[in-house]
């Protein structure tokens, strides 16, 4: 069970939804009109767990289907260039997307190639016997992995089996050794044990048994629960505690309670050979001398305990992953299948992390990380990410979820990152999403990328006294891209002026500068400047080198002095020079 309270949780669960006439429960809008569509309109609880995914176009769900095409454009075209200049090889071999909002599949695509390369140095296949990628292609998942090992775990939470809180020692005797005894579960699902991330397992020790063995035997690094350090040995140490409490293998557990019930086809340990022509090529592999990966997992670990680990191992398909991701937004329910309670759900999207800034992480989902989760960044976006190249991204504010699987280390893990491909992807289908203009008919938006400037400049202003400024503003950035508004009296030196900030997630102090992310909500902003005789005003959004939200939103631009207005920006929007914004509808 959890000590912590789950009645709060699933109080505001049933708070936040209403049944309809047919009995199906939906989400209260706080803010009334439709959510559909709109990235202003964060939803509360779940989706109806009568939610199942069915194909449609963007636009049937309200959204703008051109930065989709965009991104989808880059990701498609990585897979023969690389972002990085005078690179000699593409960012990937292959990929396959699958983007989702309210049950709908809005896009499902394919680029490049499951087999491509015949050895390590990257040596193209002759064309016949290169393989394409296909919408069922099979990929191994690697860390993606570890959250079926972690839902087995919530579930035996939720059937009183064990408790979050307890000493793992209590489940797994042999575990509670050199200073690991008071190391509880949660603290292994949130990776604040202080264990180290890894341990040469398949190269260290001869066979499976003296291979766990170790894990049990290891001494952490730090004191538990004083830092966060994401481990390997976390998760595999949870699959042996599965197995333990379950009796069975962890394959077969997740077969039975996890991919079974929500007829996951594709998804599990150790594909059948009769599969092999659908598999994604991992890395060749040297060391071991294992050759070109494919159907086996690539984790050497994960591999030298026979395919099955609770930190990798298992393969999956975009459409296998979308049932999954589907389901935590249903709330542990798909098709009528339920694999955990709302309140469980609620718990592995809860940040358990709270003294660890920039670490959220629930039991078992990684939380508000927008270095791959972009402009669907927020305090309950939840995801993970794989080594192989794989990662899901699940946003319930927005009840949409966004799923690229690679096969990035084909041929080799040297080849590098795929993390802007991730943000890509995910801040796309965030500004497929409507912000709609909090005042008339459309806004002032930007959403540059990286290592980029936006300004919105008035024209000289005269004023007869000291100076008045209000305007609304919608802000999804990262903490270190700001938005600031400064004043000039001579056009050229310019002065960031101090901010009054009010709206859900706004700065409670006066500020210099507004960014973050995941309040989704205008905020009111109000400036007062002393007289000059001649002042200039302007709005300023500066991007730092890696990685940006969905973008800034400003509307309703006011200035006035005691007695005139200086700036109506609703009615003489073209009293403003723009460079790098747009005035947009959503």
């Amino acid at each position: 069970m959890f000590r912590r309270s789950v009645l709060s949780v699933a109080l505001l669960a049933v708070l936040s939804t209403v049944t309809t006439t047919a009995g199906a429960a939906v989400s209260a809008e706080p803010h009334g009109g439709d959510p559909t569509g709109r990235f202003d309109r964060p939803q509360q609880g779940f989706a109806s767990p009568r939610t199942v995914l069915r194909d449609g176009s963007p636009r049937s769900v309200g959204l703008d289907p051109a930065p989709i095409d965009e991104a989808l454009g880059r990701i498609d075209g990585w897979t023969r260039t690389h972002p990085t200049p005078n690179t000699d090889h593409p960012l990937y071999s292959g990929a396959v997307t699958l983007l989702a909002h309210d049950g709908v599949v809005v896009s499902r695509e394919t680029a490049g190639y499951a087999v491509r390369y015949a050895d390590g140095a990257g040596t193209e296949l002759p064309d016949a016997d290169k393989v394409p990628m296909r919408t069922d292609t099979i990929f191994d998942m690697a860390s993606v992995s570890k959250l079926f090992t972690s839902i087995l775990v919530m579930q035996l939470a939720e059937r009183g089996e064990i408790d979050v809180d307890a000493p793992a020692a209590t489940y797994l005797p042999e575990f509670g050794v050199n200073g690991k005894e008071s190391i509880t579960v949660g603290q292994l699902l949130t990776h604040t044990s202080g264990l180290v991330s890894w341990l040469p397992l398949w190269s260290a020790y001869p066979d499976p048994p003296s291979r766990i063995k170790a894990v049990m035997d290891v001494a952490p690094r730090t004191t538990p629960g004083t830092n966060y350090e994401y481990s390997d040995l976390n998760l595999i140490t949870l699959g042996v505690l599965v197995e333990r409490l379950t009796g069975k293998t962890l394959d077969k557990v997740v077969a039975e309670r996890i991919t079974g019930p929500l007829r996951m086809v594709d998804t599990g340990y150790n594909p059948p050979a009769e599969k092999l022509d659908r598999i994604a090529a991992t890395e060749f592999q040297t060391t071991p001398p294992r050759g070109m990966v494919r159907g086996s997992v690539h984790d050497e670990n994960a591999w030298s305990l026979g395919g099955v680990a609770g930190h990798a191992g298992v393969f999956s398909t975009a459409n296998d992953m979308a049932i999954l991701a589907q389901t935590i937004l249903n709330g542990g329910t798909y098709r009528g299948h339920r694999i955990m309670r709302p309140d469980t759900v609620q718990a592995m999207i809860d940040n358990h992390n709270e003294a660890f800034p920039g670490d959220d992480h629930g039991y078992g989902f990684e939380l508000n990380q927008i270095w791959y989760m972009g402009g669907l960044s927020g305090a309950h976006t939840a995801g993970h990410t794989g080594y192989t190249g794989t990662d899901v991204v699940i946003d319930p504010a927005s009840r949409s979820f966004a799923i690229l699987l690679t096969n990035r280390v084909h041929p080799s893990r040297s080849w590098g990152s795929i993390n802007l491909a991730r943000e890509v992807l995910c801040t796309g289908l965030a500004k497929s999403l409507a912000v709609r203009p909090k005042r008339g008919r459309d806004a002032w938006y930007t959403g540059i990328g990286d290592a980029s400037q936006a300004t919105l400049t008035t024209l000289p202003l005269r004023p007869t006294g000291p100076v008045r400024v209000n305007f609304d503003a919608f802000v999804d950035s990262e903490s270190t891209d700001l938005l600031v508004l400064e004043s000039s009296t001579d056009g050229t030196t310019w002065t960031a002026v101090p901010l009054s900030v009010s709206g859900r997630g706004a700065p409670d102090e006066t500020v210099t500068s507004l960014s973050g992310s995941g309040h989704r909500d205008w905020w009111k902003v109000r400036a007062q400047l002393p007289h000059a005789a001649e002042i200039t005003l302007r709005w300023r959004f500066t991007t730092d080198a890696r990685y940006t939200g969905r973008g800034i939103s400003l509307d309703g631009l006011a200035i006035t002095d005691s007695v005139q207005t200086l700036l109506n920006g609703e009615k003489e929007p073209h009293k403003v020079q723009a460079d790098g914004w747009q005035l947009r509808s959503r």
